[in-house]
């Protein structure tokens, strides 16, 4: 993903993903369900094209007339001009600084009904709500106003929004070749429960008459009706049947990372097992929320992001795809054949092409200053350390700046290529590494966490005399913890170098590599591969390797 650049009084926004952009995951938890208060939303940006990188448009106000160069996300291509407004807000990846965050995944829906009329696409809708909204609510008011005004030129969307105080999930397609514009629906999540989106339309009926908790197009069922989609009343239409209806792809790589976090968190969810194995998508559809079993921490949803299916029927270290080291990652394509027969790799919440991955917490006892946190983090969210990005920060740190390498150019000091580094070593010994990788992981984020109470009371403290000192104060603090965390990456990808080179593991004492009492290195382990392996083996490979005695 490459973002072009803020020009006099025309911002520029490009955006590049790949084809195969229908891969992210959202997760949301409300404020009456979190363990602080706080609003939570998760986000994956996966993409085998995506650079991790921090985005940043900082506040600013445009002379009247000014207008906005619009490029698509997943292209660059330029779209068209829109009207600026008068002024904008401070955005700092997908959270501004009135506490406002929007996320998405695509889940494509009709192929008759992408867009193909219009200027905006999803990407340009989120950044530039971003920039001009102070509420969820605004937000969604923004993104639909624009679609009405300007066209739709995405496929089926859904969308995140949320913010200090409540959380919002609205699911947007187009209307086709020939018409402008899209139809919508979004519903507010209680503040008591937990949602996910997973490149799936997740909307079942719409509750038409509560007008506090759901907003729609005015043509949301008389377009189906229109189309020839649909023919029943208004109290039994589906969104997610009608304009996204279920396959086996959609169910099995895309409902079943919702299940995972519902099943971690919510009792009950068993029964949905062969609705979200694909074995049977005639099954009841699972809630667009539930209620869960306990509150959850910010901890909790990060630790989510690093889901595989562990301790489910689908657990990708298992399998014999796992391979002798227990890798719970498949390499593409997501299908294969043998013999004629088609089979699937899983596909989980974490997964090594994504680009960057946040949590974002907002809160609405705290100022806005300091109030939301953009827990940012680049590559495989597994492997990857989420550290504290505030959003009224006014710079980000060099070692996710855009500009510090990119998908083609290895740089020393990019978070993206650091972790990059580490985890494709890790792929192949995953069982060994993990450790050693959860160890320092766990330490940096152990640190942020315990930090943060005392740093933003420092900076409330400061902001009682001057906000800006504040903001300066945040964004000092923000950029040196990343910038902090990448050297202690790039140290740790050198240790599990030195540690696992060539099939070995060297030995250690008292925090050292160990030497013989002339310096010289001690034989290392050589712990070969498990029982298990080695039975497949045996198997078979029959007489071939068998020792003739």
């Amino acid at each position: 993903m490459k973002r072009l650049f803020l020009s006099a009084f025309l911002l520029v926004m490009g955006l590049s993903f790949s084809q195969d952009a229908k891969a992210c995951t959202d997760l949301i938890v409300g404020r009456k369900a979190s363990t602080d208060g706080s609003v939570i939303v998760s986000y994956a940006a996966d993409s085998h094209t995506l650079y991790g990188a921090l985005y940043h448009w900082p506040a600013a106000v445009w002379q009247q007339g000014a207008m906005l160069k619009v490029y698509e996300w997943d292209t660059g291509v330029y779209g068209g001009d829109i009207a600026q407004v008068g002024r904008t807000y401070n955005v700092v990846g997908n959270m501004n600084e009135k506490q406002v965050a929007i996320t998405e995944s695509t889940f494509g829906g009709r192929e008759d009904l992408h867009g193909t009329e219009g200027i905006m696409d999803y990407g340009s809708l989120i950044y530039i709500a971003l920039q001009r909204s102070a509420t969820a609510r605004e937000a969604i008011k923004v993104m639909t106003g624009l679609v009405d005004k300007y066209g739709y030129k995405s496929t089926g969307e859904s969308f995140t929004i949320a913010d200090k105080n409540e959380v919002w999930v609205m699911e947007m397609i187009g209307k086709g070749k020939g018409e402008k514009g899209a139809v919508w629906v979004a519903i507010r999540i209680p503040d008591d429960c937990i949602s996910a989106h997973a490149n799936q339309a997740r909307i079942q009926q719409i509750p038409f008459n509560d007008k506090e908790n759901c907003m729609y197009s005015k043509d949301v069922v008389e377009f189906a009706r229109k189309k020839g989609f649909y023919k029943g009343k208004d109290k039994d239409f589906s969104f997610q049947q009608v304009y996204a209806p279920y396959d086996f792809g959609a169910l099995r790589g895309c409902e079943a990372r919702v299940w995972s976090f519902f099943n971690r968190f919510a009792d009950g969810m068993d029964k949905y097992l062969p609705l979200i194995t694909g074995h049977n998508p005639q099954n009841d559809p699972m809630p667009l929320y539930v209620k869960p079993n306990r509150k959850l921490s910010v901890a909790d949803v990060r630790d989510m992001m690093r889901d595989h299916y562990e301790g489910t029927a689908l657990d990708m270290t298992q399998d014999i795809g796992a391979g002798p080291y227990a890798c719970p990652y498949r390499w593409r394509p997501m299908t294969f054949k043998v013999d004629g027969q088609e089979y699937v790799n899983e596909r989980a919440i974490a997964t090594q092409q994504s680009g960057f991955v946040l949590v974002a917490q907002l809160r609405n006892y705290l100022p806005d200053y300091v109030g939301g946190v953009l827990w940012f983090a680049v590559d495989d969210a597994d492997m990857a350390v989420f550290t504290p990005m505030y959003g009224s920060i006014t710079r980000v740190p060099e070692c996710y700046s855009e500009q510090n390498g990119d998908l083609l150019t290895f740089s020393w000091t990019s978070a993206f290529w650091m972790h990059n580094w580490v985890a494709n070593m890790a792929y192949n010994k995953y069982s060994y590494m993990i450790k050693d990788i959860r160890k320092v992981q766990g330490e940096l984020e152990s640190k942020f966490m315990t930090m943060q109470p005392m740093i933003e009371q420092y900076a409330m403290e400061l902001g009682k005399k001057d906000e800006k000192a504040a903001i300066d104060f945040l964004t000092n603090y923000s950029c040196s913890e990343a910038e902090m965390s990448t050297a202690r990456w790039k140290e740790l990808g050198t240790y599990l170098l030195v540690k696992y080179i060539d099939g070995n593991i060297k030995k250690e004492k008292d925090g050292k590599f160990e030497r013989s009492e002339v310096g010289m290195p001690v034989s290392p382990k050589q712990p070969g591969y498990d029982e298990q392996y080695y039975r497949r083996i045996a198997e078979q490979t029959g007489d071939r390797l068998k020792v003739k005695k």
